[in-house]
């Protein structure tokens, strides 16, 4: 019974079937019998056997073992034996193997590879190398890992700011913590760009969440005294070199988008803005506009243009006309300051912005609104192009007569490239960039420009 497992992977696969006596005798014995049924070839190796060290020697072995037993497993061993000396395929795969272990690069045991844009949903523990001594995430590495999520995926901000919260919770228990978590958030928002109102959205949301309120100040008021002394240094920022007025610039913004998010709840729990930010901004205003450079004029543009129907309703509640007295400014400016063309031209459409309320619309007045007594009754109706590239809408007189000609002729040519001839009327159509992109447009082919020198 050992002799019929001491054999060759392979060997023997032939079996002794037992003769019938119901059959005649055919005059065969055992050894012709078996030899008939070892006709059939071996099964090859398969293409990623690797041979152990031993197996070269599995042949011999088992003929000396078996030498005693039947000639079966002699034959098969042999048999077996052949075909791994005679198949280059085998011998060839196998160095090829070889030697692309050799000469890999790759490592077991290197570190799991993890993209910095993933977002981690759980603290990230690290290690050391050759050391099971656990060592904590820096609270600034967390923060960083937090707000590149956000301003990555600012969708993302109402699922995920509630589990941004608890961690931050479970791990700023002191004063310095809290006090390092406003300057990184700070930071960050006024450095990540278009990330300020991201950042103040996230702000208004842990001044109300966050369990840490030490006797020296909660994270708004350790926030808003971050922003008052970044606001003492408003007249020496508004006349420093480029990189200060940036940095004073974004700062400014930041302010904006904290007025209109950051909530107080009053003594009888109403939600309120933080009027001491109004101010504020009224200084900060003023401040640009003293000096009426176009980097400076831009932010003031941007400013209101961001806040300028809550500013508006704000100073018109206290009976304060500091609006009509900006727009003046505003209007001395564009006739004597020697800005630039296109700022003068942000200026003018800013003016035009605030003579229609900001651009917005009261509803019982649109209601009674007709087109002879509402010159903005057709401002949100469609514009339309014709043939030849005129555009019309809804105030045309002969608008109800183009509409339809318009309709057939789309309809007319929808199967026949009727949207490459819409395409070329846009081509034709000359229209002007708007002064903030042409001017953003100007300012990278002049730093284009200079790098190209260097």
């Amino acid at each position: 019974m050992n002799e019929n497992f001491n054999r060759a992977p392979g060997a023997g696969r032939s079996r002794n079937v037992p003769a019938d006596p119901a059959l005649p005798s055919t005059g065969w014995d055992s050894d012709s019998r078996l030899t008939f049924f070892n006709q059939r070839e071996p099964l090859r190796q398969p293409r990623t056997y690797h041979p152990a060290p031993g197996d070269c020697n599995i042949s011999t072995a088992t003929e000396n073992g078996a030498a005693g037993g039947s000639g079966d497993s002699k034959r098969q061993s042999g048999g077996q034996h052949n075909v791994n000396a005679n198949s280059p395929s085998v011998s060839m795969g196998f160095s090829n193997l070889d030697s692309l272990v050799e000469s890999s690069k790759l490592s077991a045991s290197a570190p799991e590879f993890v993209p910095t844009s993933v977002y981690q949903n759980d603290v990230q523990t690290f290690y050391e190398d050759n050391d099971d001594t656990f060592i904590a995430p820096s609270l600034a590495d967390m923060v960083r890992d937090f707000l590149c999520h956000l301003s990555s995926s600012p969708g993302m901000f109402e699922s995920d700011v509630e589990h941004i919260t608890s961690v931050l919770n479970s791990y700023v228990t002191t004063v310095e913590l809290l006090t390092e978590l406003v300057d990184l958030i700070y930071t960050e928002s006024t450095a990540i760009p278009n990330f300020a109102y991201t950042g103040a959205r996230l702000c208004n949301y842990l001044s109300h969440h966050l369990n840490l309120s030490p006797p020296s100040g909660n994270f708004r008021q350790l926030l808003l005294q971050k922003c008052q002394k970044e606001f003492e240094q408003r007249d020496v920022a508004v006349q420093g070199d480029p990189d200060t007025q940036k940095k004073f610039h974004a700062f400014v913004l930041f302010l904006g988008e904290l007025y209109l998010h950051l909530e107080i709840k009053s003594g009888k729990g109403a939600l309120n803005r933080a009027h001491v930010l109004l101010f504020a901004l009224k200084d900060l205003l003023n401040t640009l506009l003293s000096s009426p450079v176009d980097a400076n004029i831009i932010c003031a543009v941007k400013l209101l243009k961001l806040t300028g129907s809550a500013l508006d309703d704000a100073w018109k509640e206290r009976g304060n006309p500091f609006m009509e007295e900006l727009i003046q400014r505003i209007e001395t400016i564009v006739l004597d300051a020697t800005c630039s063309r296109d700022v003068r031209q942000m200026l003018l459409k800013l003016v035009e912005l605030r003579s229609s309320d900001w651009g917005r619309v009261c509803a019982t007045a649109a209601s009674n609104a007709t087109p002879d007594n509402d010159p903005n009754y057709f401002m949100n109706e469609p514009t339309f192009y014709t043939e030849d590239g005129t555009p019309f809408t809804a105030a045309d007189p002969e608008y109800a007569e183009k509409y339809q000609e318009l309709m057939e002729r789309q309809d007319y040519f929808h199967d026949f490239g009727g949207e490459n001839e819409i395409e070329n009327d846009e081509d034709d159509f000359d229209d002007e960039m708007d002064p903030e992109i042409e001017e953003a447009f100007e300012n990278f082919c002049l730093e284009s420009e200079k790098k190209r020198q260097q």
